[in-house]
């Protein structure tokens, strides 16, 4: 027996999910001819700015709706989780009777259905044997009215953000790889719950829900802290300083490229990033509980730290960062880039 229906969380997902902009047919035919051949354009501009050289061949982008993006993070989350679900199965008697497949499944699909109106793209690195540029048009078009942007700038800017992480990963072969190694040393270090464990993690549950509640609470705790082992907040620390990295790179790679190829750049990031700080007291809520706010952080955090390399050592000097594993920084070294710089590239300079 599953201890996940996943059928049902990707019709879950589509229940769930909102309902896209009012476009017609030809409408949206352009819109997905423009963001394809905006991604296009895109790469030229991160591979001059960023000087970065894809390694590997990937796929065209592919210009998704809201359903089919979350069928594809169904189908990834299967993939990454399916080591963990295993080991929960060998206590099936146990946790079957707590869980349900049916409930984890619609759980998961709530929990998609409600991203898959928020992301613009995303480069995902599960589903293809290198990875698989999304772009989710409805969201794009959706947002873009919103912030009565230039549709044109609008989408070529989408597009520097999402083209600029699969460049990362392209053009740094190992990255991928390691990235998965991680998120495999984070399900393995995943113990199934008995006893006093599960009453714990319960009660660690309720407390993260609450603390979401808090409006004076401005980090909160997502779902996902509040079940973490110690050995994996030891693997999700790197996850999470190598997450912050690759958002704030793309943010600083968007913002550079954009004066000279968006002209309204300007306008387009003040009213985005106020997007990104809903008013709505239910809206912040969720956010919280689902981890979004830290999302958030990882792009604000990221971007100083990239700034700052930059502005130190020069683009030949961030470059640095993609030689190994070990010149990837670390959480401390995110919040005080100086260290990193000495770490990497001071303490490597000849003489």
């Amino acid at each position: 027996m599953a201890l996940v229906d996943w059928d049902l969380a990707s019709t879950t997902a589509a229940r769930f999910g909102p309902t896209g902009p009012s476009v017609t047919l030809e409408q949206a035919t352009e819109v997905v001819a423009d963001l394809r051949r905006l991604a296009d354009e895109a790469v030229g501009h991160v591979a001059e700015y960023t000087r970065m050289t894809p390694q590997l061949a990937d796929g065209p982008v592919r210009v998704v709706d809201r359903r089919t993006w979350a069928e594809v993070n169904v189908q990834g989350l299967r993939t990454v989780i399916s080591p963990l679900t295993d080991k929960l199965e060998e206590k099936v008697g146990f946790l079957g009777n707590v869980v349900g497949a049916k409930v984890t499944g619609v759980e998961a699909g709530a929990v998609l259905g409600y991203l898959s109106g928020k992301v613009l793209g995303q480069y995902d690195i599960f589903g293809a044997p290198v990875g698989q540029l999304l772009l989710v048009a409805p969201n794009i078009v959706g947002m873009e009215r919103r912030i009565k942007a230039d549709p044109r700038d609008f989408r070529l800017w989408v597009c520097l953000h999402e083209v600029t992480h699969r460049t990362q990963f392209t053009a740094v072969p190992w990255l991928r790889e390691h990235f998965l190694a991680e998120v495999r040393a984070f399900v393995e270090a995943t113990e199934p719950p008995s006893g006093s464990m599960f009453s714990q993690a319960y009660q660690q549950v309720v407390a993260a829900v609450k603390a979401a509640r808090e409006p004076d609470d401005a980090r909160g705790t997502s779902l996902l802290e509040a079940v973490q082992s110690p050995e994996q907040r030891a693997v999700l620390d790197r996850l999470t300083a190598v997450l912050t990295l690759l958002e704030g790179h793309a943010e600083v790679v968007m913002d550079g490229v954009g004066p000279q190829v968006i002209p309204s750049v300007a306008r387009i990031r003040a009213a985005f990033d106020k997007r990104r700080n809903p008013s709505n007291p239910v809206e912040q809520y969720l956010r919280k509980l689902l981890g979004i706010d830290i999302k958030m952080r990882q792009y604000a955090e990221g971007r100083r730290f990239v700034q700052a390399v930059l502005d130190r050592v020069g683009m030949d000097g961030l470059n640095r960062i993609w030689t190994s594993p070990q010149t990837l920084p670390t959480l401390d070294e995110i919040a005080d880039p100086d260290v990193w710089v000495t770490r990497v590239v001071t303490a490597a300079a000849p003489g």
